[in-house]
């Protein structure tokens, strides 16, 4: 610490101690922060009073919500490595009822082709019940137990006497999360795995399959109780994504569950669920950029949202997408597409999950590539009616008022402007999809030849 204080250590590598008062650095540069999911908000407030504007870099498989939502909306800039290891193998995950059989069975399967077993069981109170129970259902495997209860002697003896393959059972708390390196070690059973968090289930998982053999982990729930909701979200991402480097989206779906959590507050997550977690990303990102925003500066300000009041039928039937939460992820994904590229691939997506289109999802497609026309030219408001359409152009529309009037000139009779400045065209349109070509037809004709050459493009 003395060396350090005087600029004589170049490069520290510690624990959370770094952290503590009695640390003092003559010219701090850089900070790398590893398994950042291991740190509170307090220890990350701790780190910006160490010195102003120090350039950190937090590695970990998955960031806490708070910190994936703080990247993802722009306030943090975030990097991915998804190549994993050369030769590394997906690790199977499988997703079970408390049950004796399968447990003889895993352990019996990795005995047999020579290789370890995590046993995990996270009550320090009766985790040497389990492990004589473990043991008598398989006389044959070697078991020793290791928590955070035991002194340092007994708990490095414990985990020496598995690393030197002594044992090829460890019957073990959470404790193993990280830090753990086997490549002998290659299937792991987790009791009560409804009692993890997402991330955490995600970082113990990942102790086995380090080697070049197929590693096995069964995720095993209360035979007789029922798991919440969220339990059953969390594993059923855990069972879906079982790609190597599939962390970050692990940790999407983490955010999408519990929520970003504050941005200057202590909690680490909640507080979205009331309006949807893209809805949120976009709120938090138009203030971002109105803040970044110069004086005058506009370009960075996103286009408000169209107004469109339309006579037709447009959403996603019950009989056509049966469950809700897919409805809503469906709506959310909708109303996010900014290009009609987006909305075909969408389209796509839809036809290939649940069949053809009936007409009013049909409608409800076309509704938004007008809603994306529409946003992009700056224009506030649109309504139909049964023989014309009005077009309200926004403070920051792209119409020419040139056009306009050559076009009321032109047909007198179709078309005219009103003292405040909307567009009324006598157009008839029977669907949502008539009402798309006609609103790109009108359109074509109030833009700046420039724009419309862009939009053609």
């Amino acid at each position: 610490l003395s060396a350090l204080r005087e600029g004589k250590i170049d490069i520290l590598i510690g624990t959370h101690r770094l952290l503590s008062r009695h640390v003092e650095y003559r010219d701090l540069g850089l900070l790398i922060v590893d398994e950042e999911q291991r740190f509170g908000v307090e220890h990350k407030e701790k780190i910006k009073s160490i010195k102003l504007n120090i350039p950190v870099i937090t590695l970990t498989a998955t960031p806490i919500p708070r910190t994936l939502h703080m990247a993802l909306s722009g306030l943090r800039e975030i990097s991915l490595i998804r190549t994993p290891p050369v030769d590394r193998l997906p690790i199977r995950t499988f997703v079970s009822k408390q049950d004796d059989a399968l447990i003889k069975r895993a352990v019996d399967f990795e005995l047999s082709r020579g290789g370890q077993v995590f046993y995990l069981y996270n009550r320090v109170q009766s985790i040497y019940e389990a492990a004589a129970h473990l043991q008598r259902l398989c006389p044959q495997a070697r078991v020793v137990v290791g928590h955070g209860q035991m002194s340092e002697g007994e708990l490095e003896a414990s985990i020496r006497e598995f690393y030197d393959k002594k044992a090829n059972v460890l019957v073990c708390t959470s404790i193993i999360e990280s830090g753990i390196d086997l490549p002998s070690a290659n299937t792991i059973l987790i009791n009560r795995a409804d009692t993890f968090g997402l991330a955490q289930l995600y970082q113990i998982r990942g102790r086995v399959g380090r080697g070049q053999q197929r590693g096995y982990a069964y995720l095993m729930i209360p035979a007789e109780q029922s798991v919440s909701e969220d339990a059953k979200k969390r594993l059923d991402v855990l069972q879906r994504f079982v790609e190597l480097g599939s962390g970050f989206s692990v940790a999407s779906h983490d955010l999408e569950i519990r929520g970003g959590g504050d941005l200057l507050g202590p909690q680490q997550s909640g507080n979205i669920q009331a309006v949807g977690f893209e809805m949120y990303l976009s709120l938090l990102e138009e203030a971002v950029r109105e803040i970044r925003a110069r004086p005058g500066d506009t370009s960075t300000v996103a286009p408000p949202e169209p107004e469109i009041k339309a006579p037709f039928p447009a959403f996603l039937p019950e009989d056509y997408v049966p469950d809700v939460h897919q409805r809503l992820s469906l709506y959310r994904k909708l109303s996010a597409c900014r290009s009609d590229e987006e909305v075909d691939s969408l389209e796509e997506e839809l036809r290939d999950r649940f069949g053809p289109l009936p007409a009013d999802a049909s409608s409800l497609l076309w509704l938004i590539r007008v809603k994306v026309h529409l946003k992009r030219l700056g224009i506030d408001a649109l309504t139909v009616g049964p023989e014309r359409i009005v077009v309200v152009p926004g403070k920051t529309s792209a119409l020419d008022p040139t056009r306009a009037i050559a076009l009321v000139s032109a047909h007198p009779k179709k078309s005219q402007l009103t003292p405040d400045s909307r567009f009324v065209a006598s157009r008839s349109a029977v669907s949502m999809k008539d009402l798309y070509f006609s609103i790109q037809d009108l359109l074509h004709h109030l833009q700046p030849a420039q724009g419309v050459a862009n939009a053609r493009r």
